[in-house]
């Protein structure tokens, strides 16, 4: 990811995140309500048994659109998360950058974790809107809210701010490391397939860089993700401790484990969904190449 500025980074992460929403949300969905479901009691199955029972379940009782519940959130809010996302890697950059030459892997990841960082205000309270309407179940009767606006309005008549930003403490510690090895990655491996920016980037290389960022940043990412998770959902006043009361109930009755729950279909998602982000990507940074040599022939020929 070369010959950017961060401006330029803002627009094409915020493309990328979009078209990320629109190949992940479903398996989000089915991750969200694995990791959110309640402890069986001794001698019952769970809810959900399996990753593909889950989806066998929404299907069933809410159809296709149900994989697609809490999606406004998100969308409204991917935009500017991603494009923050690529603004603060962009800068990273920039801070973190070597006197010559390439970065180092140190640096790349310092840059990635300070993009984590920038964004923490604005992931935090779009997920717990996310997965509260997630899993929420898709009956009429049991339907508590009416989508994003009205989640927010309710948070916030019960808890105001402090409400609506349960789970920024557990936020940044997925996103700060996860975020610093996602850049990482994808450089790496873009740099060794470019020859060190030597040569462009193939669409398949795109594919193999991006979908691996997404896979490790959620090998890395998840069991804060259980944990913020369950504490986002979590009735008010059962963790006042916050995500340290989380973590210990789950390793109590459930073990450690238990914080990789939903890990099937989070990576199930992460390929395809981040190597769509980085498509996204690349295919905004060559818009901007065309329009900078576009631009620069128009203006040195008078004429035109």
């Amino acid at each position: 990811m070369t010959d950017l500025t961060p401006v330029e980074y803002f627009f094409c992460g915020g493309f990328g995140g979009i078209c990320t929403v629109l190949v992940g949300h479903p398996l989000d969905t089915i991750k969200i309500r694995l990791q959110t479901m309640p402890v069986p009691v001794p001698g019952t199955l769970p809810k959900y048994t399996s990753t593909l029972d889950c989806f066998n379940q929404t299907l069933r009782n809410e159809g296709f659109k149900g994989f697609y519940k809490g999606m406004g959130a998100p969308l409204v809010g991917v935009a500017p998360i991603f494009a923050l996302s690529f603004l603060g890697y962009g800068i990273g950059k920039q801070i973190f950058s070597p006197k010559e030459g390439r970065h180092s892997a140190l640096q790349f990841f310092t840059a990635g974790a300070f993009s984590g960082l920038s964004t923490t205000l604005i992931v935090a309270p779009g997920e717990r809107i996310k997965c509260l309407l997630q899993v929420q179940e898709g009956h009429r009767t049991a339907k508590v809210y009416d989508g994003p606006a009205d989640v927010v309005k309710q948070l916030y008549r019960q808890g105001g701010l402090t409400s609506i930003y349960r789970g920024i403490g557990a936020t940044l510690l997925r996103d700060v490391p996860a975020c610093g090895f996602y850049f990482l990655t994808y450089e790496v491996i873009t740099g060794y397939l470019t020859k060190n920016g030597r040569e462009r980037i193939s669409i398949l290389g795109t594919v193999l860089a991006g979908g691996t960022a997404g896979i490790v940043h959620w090998l890395v990412g998840m069991p804060p993700d259980v944990l913020k998770s369950r504490l986002q959902t979590a009735p008010d006043g059962r963790y006042p401790r916050g995500i340290r009361d989380v973590f210990k109930e789950l390793i109590k009755t459930e073990g450690p484990l238990a914080l990789y729950k939903g890990v099937t279909p989070v990576l199930l998602r992460a390929f395809p969904a981040n190597a769509a982000c980085f498509l996204g990507f690349e295919l905004c940074k060559n818009c901007i190449r065309y329009l900078h040599v576009h631009f620069i022939k128009l203006s040195s020929n008078p004429n035109d």
